[in-house]
């Protein structure tokens, strides 16, 4: 939400031909290319490395895959976890 705001308030100044535009556009372009790569950065390319690099450790056996939902639960039992989503979902 934040970038949609700043790159709203960026592009007139980019599109502009009045006087000072000259000045303002070599300042509203890099941040507007910025503010684009950055989202891109984080929307895409970190979730990407995050997998890569989640995957790699699982297959060096550094992590371990948990099959068991009451222990990262706390040991809450399967039956009480199954009670909470079958609530949940009514």
């Amino acid at each position: 939400m934040t970038v949609c705001v700043v790159l709203a308030s960026l592009v007139p100044i980019l599109w502009e031909t009045g006087v000072g535009s000259d000045v303002m556009k070599p300042i509203a372009a890099p941040i507007v290319g910025g503010m684009i790569t950055s989202t891109i950065h984080v929307l895409i390319l970190v979730p990407i490395f995050f997998a890569l690099m989640k995957e790699s450790a699982l297959r060096r056996g550094a992590l371990q895959k948990s099959h068991d939902i009451s222990a990262d639960l706390g040991g809450i039992s399967d039956e009480h976890v199954q009670q909470i989503c079958s609530t949940s979902s009514d």
